[in-house]
């Protein structure tokens, strides 16, 4: 399919150009095409990218159809724009459609956010932007696109050498905004002023909140750690099993977690799920989104990471870590390999995760459960 887009982009373009700007170019785009996870980190460094406005001037976001989920931790003034990226490869009319309408935005700036790009889909969108003023990190190497990646620098007129291929995700981000505003300011502690959320959840008995589902199934750690974290908490507790109605449906195995008295699941939106996240003594989650939301919000999170990630996402950096998340990990020589494990999964899991000890999850899930509850 990238054949088709490469023959057909030039004659999109074409076509855009036909239809002549009837206004100076006015606004700032971001693109941060990110994951779920992503867009809840980015939603603590995105004030900083506010700054680039001018007065009066709007601000639009673009991000992945799934990741437009996070929105809501956004500034209400930020516009968002959500973009379905399957879509937008391998449907011509879709593709047209939508960077007809970036185009059409006629912002003065067009920023990618983004440190992993690819070249036919978000730096797609900043070249049918054609804003007077563009800006980018030089991207992360990639030997599938990096011919085209290396074309693309042409495209920003501006690009930030952003530091080595792992680097944490929010200190990467200050460094690009500090660079593009001419400021030295620090990265930003990874909690959202409470002022922005809606309160707490009222609850009859202490709250836990279990997060056992991932996207990348080989992050999930087996039912008997989550049985072991439930005999570990109080009898009084009440638990919840979030996760969206697939997740249950996908991994039945996890079903018999449900069968105490004192669990059940839940299904809420991510947003609809902030009180109860903000009410909680707990929350213990494999290396997901809702992991990077329950502690934004200010919840003591338990995270169960993989040592994939470790150095670019979890822990997270010294000086962006909030007093509530706390981590927990298999070290391995490997660490840092984003993903890309050599070794073959045990018993489905990355070896990093299956390394994970049952008992001292239960242990220290046990001991903030008991922490938080003092504090109540």
């Amino acid at each position: 399919m990238s054949t088709l887009v490469r023959i057909c982009d030039p004659v999109l373009a074409w076509e855009r150009r036909l239809f002549a700007r009837r206004a100076e170019p006015k606004g700032v785009l971001i693109v941060a095409a990110g994951g779920l996870g992503d867009a809840v980190l980015f939603a603590h460094v995105l004030p900083r990218f506010l700054a680039l406005a001018g007065p009066g001037e709007p601000v639009t976001v673009v991000l992945r159809r799934d990741a437009a989920k996070m929105a809501f931790l956004f500034p209400k003034s930020v516009a968002v724009r959500a973009v379905d990226f399957d879509r937008l490869y391998r449907d011509i009319p879709y593709r047209r459609r939508t960077l007809a309408d970036t185009r059409a935005l006629n912002a003065r700036l067009a920023l990618s956010a983004d440190y992993l790009r690819h070249p036919w889909l978000d730096e797609a969108l900043i070249a049918a932007a054609e804003a007077p003023e563009t800006a980018a990190m030089a991207p992360r190497p990639w030997p599938k696109h990096q011919r085209r990646l290396e074309r693309n620098r042409a495209l920003y007129a501006r690009l930030f050498e952003s530091g080595p291929p792992l680097a944490d995700k929010i200190v990467r981000w200050t460094r690009f905004a500090n660079w593009l505003t001419g400021r030295n300011d620090p990265p930003p502690v990874a909690r959202l002023s409470g002022d922005t959320l809606p309160p707490p959840a009222r609850t009859d008995r202490p709250l836990a909140v279990l997060q056992p589902f991932s996207a990348v199934a080989r992050k999930q750690v087996p039912p008997e750690v989550w049985r072991a974290v439930i005999a570990a908490l109080p009898a009084d507790a009440e638990i919840l099993v979030a996760g969206a109605p697939g997740d249950f449906v996908r991994h039945p195995e996890y079903a018999a977690l449900e069968s105490p008295p004192q669990v059940r699941p839940d299904t809420s939106t991510f947003a609809e799920l902030v009180p109860t996240l903000r009410a909680a003594r707990l929350v213990v989650s494999v290396d997901t989104a809702l992991m990077h939301l329950a502690i934004a919000v200010g919840a003591p999170t338990l995270g169960l990471a993989s040592a994939a990630y470790v150095g670019e996402i979890v822990p997270y950096d010294s000086a962006a870590i909030p007093p509530n998340a706390h981590f927990l990990y298999a070290d391995m020589p490997c660490r840092g390999c984003l993903g890309d494990c050599r070794f073959p999964p045990d018993r489905g899991m990355y070896p990093c995760v299956a390394r994970l000890d049952a008992d001292a999850i239960a242990r220290e899930a046990a001991r903030l459960f008991g922490s938080a509850t003092q504090k109540k």
